[in-house]
């Protein structure tokens, strides 16, 4: 008699697998940070053996690529090419931002852990600067059409996580009224 077995019953079981590995990381990565995340607490958490992650993800730097590009596909990064078509530059600002800091909100925790740890944690600052930093360039090179040389260091400042996440969750602003703030500070408006 022939044994029930199928390699498409163990390739989804393998697939389910990666799945609890990959879903484990960014828990860990969005709760403790990457930098302080290792490899024997995400397999605790996908409940696997240390061998079988490593079967999955022979380093930690394809396991950091897998969980960000999850991220990044359940949740894109706003895309700055419609922000051009703004009738104004005050349009402009407020539409990229409300977007940035809109996708700051639904990412906060990860984000958080994320962009802190790539301050000093250089496999962090590796996959930060290969998936986010061109995406922030073109934001930023959209947002800064026809502004001053201080406009756009401000604007700088505006794009930034933390700035968001210090107007909203340290400031209490809305997110309405933070786009507005920075708006208006970009523009040199009172």
């Amino acid at each position: 008699m022939t044994r029930p077995y199928t390699l498409r019953r163990r390739a989804e079981r393998q697939a389910e697998t990666r799945q609890r590995i990959v879903e484990a990381a960014i828990a860990l990565h969005g709760s403790v940070g990457p930098a302080l995340t290792s490899i024997s607490m995400v397999a605790a958490r996908a409940k696997v053996q240390r061998h079988t992650l490593y079967a999955h993800f022979p380093d930690e730097r394809s396991l950091y690529l897998a969980c960000s590009g999850l991220s990044l596909e359940r949740d894109p990064l706003p895309d700055p090419g419609p922000w051009r078509s703004a009738a104004s530059r005050e349009a402009r600002l407020r539409a990229g931002l409300g977007a940035i800091y809109g996708w700051y909100e639904r990412n906060a925790d990860l984000a958080g852990c994320v962009l802190r740890d790539a301050e000093h944690h250089a496999l962090t600052r590796e996959v930060v600067g290969l998936r986010i930093a061109p995406w922030m360039q073109a934001c930023r090179e959209v947002l800064a059409e026809a502004l001053s040389e201080g406009q756009r260091a401000v604007l700088h400042l505006a794009l930034g996580y933390f700035t968001w996440r210090a107007l909203t969750r340290e400031a209490g602003l809305a997110q309405e009224e933070a786009v507005a703030a920075m708006v208006r500070a970009i523009l040199g408006q009172p």
